[in-house]
């Protein structure tokens, strides 16, 4: 069964890329983009410190099913989707190497951090995976111009849920979709998060984490915004 048919249940920890592979029904070429991403992750974790080292024997699950999960809750008809704060690559690279099977959706990564892009252009030439990456903070108006109509937006692990409001609210449309994986504290964050915004929300159960929940928005705008049509 794949994890979209999952959807409401955790899957079992994954730790290999035959269980990932069975729990996402990705193709043999997919899975030898993820298999070398990972190796060159492990590579370059000795000199940048792109995520905490005690993940990474937990990879297959706690970065690239946790970052997998998403395709099960964007929409299907996504031409563009941004992901913000990349890091190293998660959720967005991922979700470039599986909708690399369907080649509709343009994946685009917004990462400040120069070495961070360094490497994300390296998974992106060694993998032969067609991915826009900009070296760049989203919140600049040169990034903001250079992105034109977005159906899903993405952000792991970034910041609070206002924050990620105030950065993603310029690519809003009424077609737009966020998806922003949370933990715990996700309640809490709505609840400041409506003090300064209005939106449509909901939480849907991560696959990876007990305690986790995909926070779902549409329809986002600033209170002080003039909402007259």
């Amino acid at each position: 069964m794949s994890a979209d048919g999952q959807r409401g249940r955790l899957l079992p920890p994954i730790q290999s890329p035959n269980e990932f592979r069975e729990a996402f029904g990705v193709s043999r070429e997919t899975m030898d983009r993820l298999e070398l991403y990972a190796r060159l992750l492990e590579q370059w974790q000795k000199t940048i410190n792109l995520v905490a080292p005690s993940t990474l024997v937990h990879i297959w699950h706690r970065h690239f099913a946790d970052s997998a999960q998403l395709l099960g809750v964007a929409r299907s008809n996504a031409r563009t989707w941004i992901d913000l704060g990349s890091g190293a690559g998660f959720p967005g690279l991922v979700v470039a190497m599986l909708l690399g099977e369907t080649n509709h959706c343009e994946v685009r990564l917004v990462e400040s951090d120069t070495r961070k892009c360094a490497f994300l252009r390296e998974v992106a030439r060694q993998t032969g995976i067609a991915v826009d990456i900009s070296n760049a903070r989203i919140e600049t108006l040169s990034t903001q111009a250079r992105i034109a109509e977005v159906h899903v937006i993405s952000a792991r692990a970034l910041a609070p849920l206002d924050r990620l409001f105030e950065l993603s609210a310029p690519l809003f449309s009424r077609d737009t979709q966020a998806l922003f994986p949370k933990g715990r504290e996700v309640d809490v964050e709505l609840e400041a998060a409506r003090r300064r915004w209005i939106f449509e929300s909901s939480c849907v159960p991560s696959l990876t984490d007990n305690a986790g929940r995909i926070v779902q928005v549409r329809a986002l705008r600033a209170k002080t915004e003039d909402v007259t049509p």
